[in-house]
This record gives C-alpha cells, sequence and structure tokens, in this order.
C-alpha cells in the first residue's frame, strides 16, 4: 500500500476521494482474506457463508464477488462456491501477514489479545509498508 499525502482543507475533495478509495481497498481484502480462510476450512467459499460472516446480505456479497471477478482476484462457479485466482490468494495472504504484525505489535506493547485482535482488524487497511516494516523490524529486535 502506498502512502498518499493527504491535502486535509477543508475544500478539497481530494481528501474525500482518497478516503473512499481506502474504504474501497478495504472491502476487498477484508472479502479475498474471507473468501481464503473459508476455502482453508472448507474447501469452497459459499456467498451464503460469506453473508453469514460479514453480516451481511446475500446480494451485497454477490455484488462485492463481482467486482473481485472484474479485478481478477476471484472466480465462481455455477452451483458452486467462490475461489480466489493467484492473484486473490496473493492478496489474501499478504493481508493475514500485516494482521499479524499489527496483533503482535499491539500485543508486545500491553494490548490484551482479543483487543489486539479487534484492532488489527480495522488498522490493517490503512498501515503504510514502511510504517509495517517499522513494526516488523521492532518485533525482530525484541525476539
Amino acid at each position: 500500500m502506498t502512502e498518499t499525502p493527504l491535502d486535509d482543507t477543508p475544500e478539497s475533495p481530494d481528501r474525500f476521494a482518497q478516503a473512499r478509495s481506502a474504504q474501497s481497498v478495504a472491502l476487498i481484502e477484508d472479502y479475498v482474506e474471507l473468501i481464503g480462510d473459508l476455502i482453508a476450512e472448507g474447501g469452497e467459499a459459499r456467498i451464503t457463508d460469506i453473508a453469514q460472516r460479514l453480516g451481511v446480505a446475500h446480494p451485497t456479497v454477490t455484488k462485492a464477488v463481482a467486482r473481485l471477478k472484474r479485478e481478477g482476484l476471484a472466480i465462481s462457479r455455477p452451483y458452486r462456491g467462490v475461489f480466489l485466482t493467484e492473484a486473490g490468494a496473493a492478496l489474501a495472504e499478504k493481508v493475514r501477514a500485516r494482521h499479524r504484525t499489527l496483533v503482535s505489535l499491539l500485543v508486545a506493547l500491553g494490548v490484551p489479545p482479543d483487543t489486539a485482535e479487534l484492532d488489527a482488524e480495522g488498522m490493517e487497511h490503512h498501515v503504510s509498508d514502511v510504517t509495517l516494516a517499522a513494526f516488523e523490524a521492532y518485533l525482530a529486535a525484541r525476539e
């Protein structure tokens, strides 16, 4: 994830566009991560299972999966589930790795593990590669 400086002046439309873009990326990352988890657990990710886990309606998942397919991150088969492409699986693993790093950092700072898991879920989508590398270096130095 690259860092783009935000023009935070009240009249700047860029800051809103950048915020919407970040939310859009976070949504994609949540879906590929969950699809990967469901495949690991049961061999496939069904629309119904995705909707249940995310607490959203079936049409919401169908729309998101269509987007994942357009972006080359997933495929689906009639009467089967949703599967990740190679690019989708790589993105899911990248998100999981960021999550693990953030949880480890938060726990190292004294945050209870359950809270660290919840906090990392939101943070994982917004941490830059530079900051993540610094977190990893800090954790490695503690070992």
